[in-house]
């Protein structure tokens, strides 16, 4: 069974000040192996993810119960306000020293933040000091995850203060991890793209944050979960489109009709190119709010194009017409959602 270990958790918010954000996936995944170590090396977020709840206790958990068997064992290693520097002059003691197969970078936040204060890291000495740190790993044997910073503000619309400060620091990670050839989880864009579909109202926290920078119990969830997917311990979770449809048959309907339906919508997936699962059931809800829709069916795509190549097809329009007279109505929704 995999065990979490602390070595560096000295936690500590840094005054408040203002905000950021902007950009989903990994560039490359790793694999992590049984019997091997990780340590997650960065700031106040990481050093938090080692607690009760935070996203690093979860990834140990979500380990434990997809490979219990697997001996991994798991190093926090965060200290709050730290920065690309702070990483460097660090590495050997609370690194390196242990011998890891995986070390997690994710470091930037304050590199951007303290620039208010004017402690912040210059943009050379942020970039240098990432390849230092990648070159120190892989020294030692060690292969690097490295992560761009996530947010400063959640707000998305760009109006959070250090917006374009931050981004300018992502995009110096993700050149950094193309020019080493080093795996990269883009959690500046897993985090933008989550907050386009869930913070409509455009808050400036509380949706992955609770002040803006330190993850809240969802965005520790979130963070396990993309983690989970850099080190190959769950598959890289993807968009699809989901096509529902509910029908209401018509009064009297025999019971050979509705086998022949749900068989012909079932073997549309094998007719017709781009559907990528085709599920089906009868209602079985107990609220009493299914208004006279009895059968209901999902049908998944990849794409709108593959939709909208679905609709005007051949093997389509023929189901379509097999339906005359046995309807009385059909309920059709369609949205896209991640798996």
């Amino acid at each position: 069974m995999s065990k979490l270990r602390v070595l560096s958790a000295g936690f500590q918010f840094p005054i408040l000040l203002m905000i950021a954000m902007t950009v989903v996936c990994s560039s490359s995944s790793a694999q992590l192996e049984n019997g091997q170590k990780i340590v997650f090396l960065g700031d106040s977020i990481t050093a938090a993810g080692a607690r009760e709840n935070g996203y690093i206790t979860l990834f140990t958990a979500e380990l434990n119960k997809v490979r219990p068997d697997s001996g991994i064992e798991v190093i926090g290693a965060g200290i709050g306000g730290h920065r690309v520097p702070d990483l460097e002059a660090r590495l050997d003691r609370d690194v390196l020293s242990h011998s890891p197969d995986w070390v997690v970078i994710y470091i930037g936040i304050n590199d951007v933040w303290h620039s208010i204060r004017d402690r912040g890291t210059p943009a050379d000495a942020y970039e240098q000091g990432l390849k230092n740190l990648i070159s120190r790993c892989r020294e030692k044997d060690a292969g690097v995850i490295l992560c761009t910073p996530s947010v400063i503000g959640e707000k998305t619309d760009g109006s959070n203060q250090l917006d374009e400060l931050l981004d300018r620091y992502c995009e110096i990670s993700r050149q950094v991890a193309a020019e080493t050839e080093t795996p990269m989880l883009d959690l500046r864009k897993h985090f933008l793209a989550y907050l386009n579909e869930y913070n409509t109202a455009n808050a400036e926290k509380g949706i992955l944050t609770s002040d803006t920078v330190h993850l809240n119990d969802a965005g520790n969830r979130f963070v396990a979960a993309r983690m989970l997917e850099a080190t190959g311990v769950r598959p890289t979770a993807h968009k699809v489109l989901r096509h529902v449809v509910l029908f209401k048959y018509v009064e009297g309907i025999s019971a050979a009709d509705l086998d022949s339906i749900n068989q012909a919508f079932s073997e549309l997936q094998h007719k017709i190119p781009g559907i990528t699962a085709f599920e089906r059931g009868t209602n079985n809800s107990p609220e009493g709010l299914s208004e006279g829709f009895t059968h209901g069916y999902i049908v998944t795509f990849e794409s709108e194009e593959a939709r909208d190549a679905y609709l005007p097809h051949p093997a389509h329009k023929e189901f379509v017409e097999m339906l005359g007279g046995k309807l009385e109505k059909p309920f059709v929704f369609d949205f896209w959602t991640v798996e």
